[in-house]
Formats: structure tokens, C-alpha cells, sequence
């Protein structure tokens, strides 16, 4: 593999650059600028963090960092995806219905909930504005991720986008215990995965004698003598990411981090994480254990049959819609492990294209789901939602287009999505894995056509209300909405992009 020169991580650089300045203006930035400040250096980080990306596309690609980091085309499309879905997300962190309120987020996120700490954080209209440099500390691990060249380096990245995401899952402003529980369980339950994932990447090195992914690869070839460390630590490394994605039987945190969370959080969390996990799933399952395939793969199509399965029937029982966004979220994930599991290029680039496509309705429906409020807070159980219709058509129909898309329907890029992700199964063998995922895809369609029918056919009850969205908002529900439209009725761009961005460098 040829070896490039530092250049090529500068997407990287950019980030974390980016996140400690952000730090730098919450130490000594007047309270009043901060805001605006750390907005305006978030999404002008992330704008040129998508230009770098697309310049490497123009370069020669390679390895760099000694041997550490690999840009080839899957990587520059998990990048770019990332630090896109990442920009969208912050606009909808950055949302403030009044002048001096930063509302999703809460005022004194180190205050016990209720304590006179906290009523004195109120009274000062402080703001968690720290929330944006861990967002971008978050990107730049989401990015090192699917680039990660070597076992040990992952385990880095790993963990440079888990922290953030632990500390904004508890900074919610309303029902903050909740919050704090979201943060506590995902802590808990990522350091369980993370020691997974280094257990397994021990196992790996007592095996080949290395953790480069390249090396890996050769020495699974070869053969070397240890093979009864082999499909352990293969196992256990899989293990870690898939408990990224949300795949049962490793999703027991997403239901209750998903409601806990700030809906702008949850939105964010769902799409990058998802983005950065399954492109280091991808790498490591296509790089350094393509060759041990028919040991791993049973149990990974196992793996992606109960996702399904958990992930439309527990959505039919939920009656909080975010814990209901969260089960389908881990039927999406199982729908993506199709594609995974096809093992051939069709795969890689359904892969690609499904997550761009799940990326971005996400992002837009939390977003929308953080403007529905009934007595000051969020509206999240399903009989607030009742009538929406009629109190505010324009967001009811907008909802009902993502939940659609979520269904999978024509015209939408669930649709376009599903169909990939199928049609690479079948090539590859996984008709029985598409046969239970049409399946589980018609019980999720029933619960997402069930809040339409809500919305729309139902009187409406209690005070439910939806804010009026500011500018940022605005922006990044019709971007995820206008993204969603456009891959459904022109998917050929995106789609050719991917089929040309699926060899992984060796």
C-alpha cells in the first residue's frame, strides 16, 4: 500500500482543531458571545472539514500516520457523510425559540436536577454551549473510526466519540433525572462494549502478531498455529461495534438513551454513530476477517435476524414516540447488517447510500419531535401526538413524509434504500435474510402508519402545541426532508458515488 503524506487527515485535523478552540471560547469568551461564537466556529469547522474531504477525493489515496490511518474511497464517503449528517445536527442543537434561551439543552448541566445550583444557573440565563465543541470532539472520532487501519487506533476512536456522547446524553434541560439515568446507563453499558472490543483485539494480537488490519488479513491466509484465538477475537471485536449500531441482543441501551437524551442529541447520536460503526464494521469484517467468512458469518446472520425482529415487534408495544424511533432504529440496523452481510460490492455501496438515506430523516424527525410540546415539555407520548394534523398541518406533514420514508415507500429514500440493501443481499445469498426483513419491514410499516392515522384522524387532545421554529431549525428539517425526496426520486448520483467508492486498500 502506498504510503501518503500527513495531508491526508487534515479533514481530521480541521476537527479536533475546531473542538479546542470551541474549549479555548468556553473558558474566555464573555457568557453573552459564546452562543453565537461557538455556532458560527461549529458549522464553519464542519463546512471546511467537507471541503478537505472532497479535495483528498482528488489525491492519491493510501496510508498515513505510520501505518495508522487509511484514506481510500469508503473512508472519504464515511467522512463526508459523517461531517454532513454532523452539520445538519447542529443546527438543530443550536435552536433557541427566545433571545436569551438555549432550550434543549439544560442551563448547569454539573447541578443536581432542582438543587438552588441549578435555580441560580436559570436565573443568570446561563447556556450548556459546551455542548458544541463535544459534538465536534465526536465528529472527529466518528471520522477516525472508518479509517482506522489498526485495531488499537480504533479502540481510540472508539472511545474519542463515545465520551462526548455519554456527557450529552445528561444535559437535557427538562426531566433531567431521566437525563442523567440516559447518560449513566450508556456509560456503563459502552464500557462493557469498549472492554469487548479490547478483549478482543488482544486475542487478535496473540494470534497474528500484530493489530494492522493488513497484517491480520495475511496472517488468517497463512494460517499461523493459533487459530483457537482467532474466531474469539473476531467475535469479540464485533461485538464492540455492533453494540455502536444498536443490533440485538446488544441494544438494550438504545431505547432508554434515545428517550433521555436531547431530542437534538438523540438525532445526531443515531445517525453518526451509526455512520462511523458500521463503517468500521465493514472494514474490519472486509479487510482483516474475509477470510475466516464462513466461521463468523452464521452467527452475524443470526445476529441481524433478531435485530429485525426485536426492532419491529417492540416498536408495536411502544407508547413514547422516541423510545418508539428507537426500536426502529434497531430494526434499521438490521436492515443495514443485510447489506453488511452480502460481502461483495453491491453490499458496500447499499450500505453507503442506506445509511445516508436513515442519516438524514432521523436528524429531520427528532428535530421535529423537539418543536411538539404539551405543558412545557416535550410531547413524547403517542396520544399528544393525536390531531396534530389539524393544529399545525405543515409539520404533521412533513412527520408523515420521514415516517413514510421510514416505512419504506416509493418516491422516498427508504425505499430506494431497502431495495439496495435487498437486491445486494439476494446476489449474495441472503434471500432468507431479505424475506424475514420484508416481514419485519411490514410490522414497522403498521406502527408507522398507525401515528399517521393518529395525527390526522383524531380529535385533538390536552394542550399540545408545536413551537415555532427558528431559522436554524427550519433549515435542518428541510434539508432532511429535501434529502430524503430527492434520493427517492433521483438516487443515481449517490448511488454510482457509493459503486465507486467500495474497494477497501489493503
Amino acid at each position: 500500500m502506498t504510503q501518503i503524506s500527513y495531508a491526508a487527515v487534515l479533514p481530521m485535523l480541521l476537527v479536533f482543531g475546531g473542538a479546542m478552540i470551541g474549549v479555548l471560547i468556553e473558558a474566555f469568551a464573555p457568557r453573552r458571545f459564546r452562543h453565537e461564537a461557538q455556532v458560527t466556529l461549529t458549522l464553519l469547522t464542519l463546512v471546511a472539514a467537507l471541503v478537505a474531504i472532497a479535495t483528498s477525493a482528488r489525491d492519491h489515496q493510501g496510508i498515513t500516520a505510520a501505518g495508522a490511518v487509511v484514506i481510500d474511497g469508503p473512508a472519504l464517503i464515511f467522512q463526508g457523510v459523517i461531517v454532513a449528517l454532523a452539520a445538519v445536527g447542529v443546527l438543530a442543537m443550536a435552536e433557541r425559540f427566545t433571545a436569551d434561551e438555549a432550550d434543549a439543552f439544560t442551563q448547569s448541566g454539573a447541578a443536581v436536577p432542582g438543587s438552588p445550583r441549578e435555580a441560580a444557573a436559570v436565573r443568570l440565563g446561563a447556556t450548556s454551549t459546551e455542548v458544541f465543541p463535544l459534538t465536534l470532539f465526536a465528529v472527529a472520532g466518528m471520522m477516525l473510526f472508518p479509517a482506522s487501519a489498526d485495531l488499537l487506533v480504533m479502540f481510540v476512536a472508539l472511545e474519542v466519540l463515545s465520551l462526548p456522547l455519554y456527557i450529552l446524553s445528561g444535559l437535557a434541560r427538562r426531566r433531567r433525572l431521566l437525563s442523567q439515568e440516559a447518560s449513566l446507563k450508556y456509560f456503563l453499558l459502552g464500557a462493557f462494549s469498549s472492554a469487548f472490543f479490547l478483549f478482543g483485539a488482544a486475542l487478535i494480537y496473540g494470534y497474528a502478531g500484530s493489530l494492522e488490519l493488513s497484517d491480520i488479513a495475511t496472517a488468517v491466509q497463512n494460517q499461523s498455529g493459533m487459530d483457537g484465538l482467532l474466531i474469539p477475537g473476531v467475535l469479540l471485536v464485533v461485538v464492540g461495534l455492533l453494540f455502536k449500531v444498536g443490533a440485538a441482543p446488544f441494544h438494550a441501551w438504545t431505547p432508554d438513551v434515545y428517550q433521555g437524551a436531547p431530542s437534538p442529541v438523540t438525532g445526531f447520536m443515531a445517525a453518526g454513530t451509526k455512520v462511523a460503526a458500521f463503517g468500521a464494521l465493514l472494514r474490519v469484517l472486509y479487510v482483516a476477517f474475509e477470510g475466516v467468512r464462513w466461521d463468523w458469518m452464521p452467527i452475524l446472520w443470526g445476529v441481524a435476524i433478531l435485530t429485525m425482529v426485536v426492532g419491529a415487534v417492540l416498536s408495536v408495544t411502544q407508547t413514547d414516540m422516541k423510545r418508539l424511533l428507537a426500536y426502529s432504529s434497531i430494526a434499521h440496523a438490521g436492515f443495514i447488517l443485510v447489506g453488511v452481510l452480502a460481502l461483495n460490492q453491491k453490499g458496500v455501496s447499499s450500505t453507503l447510500f442506506y445509511l445516508v438515506a436513515y442519516g438524514f430523516m432521523t436528524i429531520a424527525a427528532f428535530a421535529i419531535v423537539a418543536l411538539v410540546r404539551s405543558s412545557g415539555n416535550e410531547a413524547t407520548h403517542l396520544s399528544q401526538w393525536a390531531g396534530l394534523g389539524k393544529r399545525s398541518p405543515i409539520v404533521a406533514g412533513v412527520f408523515a413524509f420521514l415516517l413514510l420514508a421510514f416505512t419504506g415507500i416509493p418516491l422516498t429514500s427508504g425505499f430506494t434504500a431497502k431495495f439496495a440493501v435487498f437486491a445486494a443481499a439476494v446476489a449474495g445469498g441472503g434471500t432468507w435474510l431479505v424475506i424475514v426483513g420484508i416481514i419485519c419491514s411490514g410490522i414497522t410499516a403498521f406502527v408507522y402508519i398507525r401515528i399517521i392515522v393518529l395525527m390526522y384522524f383524531s380529535e385533538p387532545a390536552g394542550d399540545t402545541m408545536v413551537m415555532t421554529p427558528t431559522v436554524m431549525s427550519t433549515l435542518c428539517i428541510s434539508l432532511g426532508t429535501l434529502v430524503t425526496l430527492w434520493l427517492g426520486i433521483i438516487p443515481s448520483p449517490l448511488l454510482d458515488l457509493a459503486s465507486q467508492s467500495t474497494l477497501f486498500l489493503r
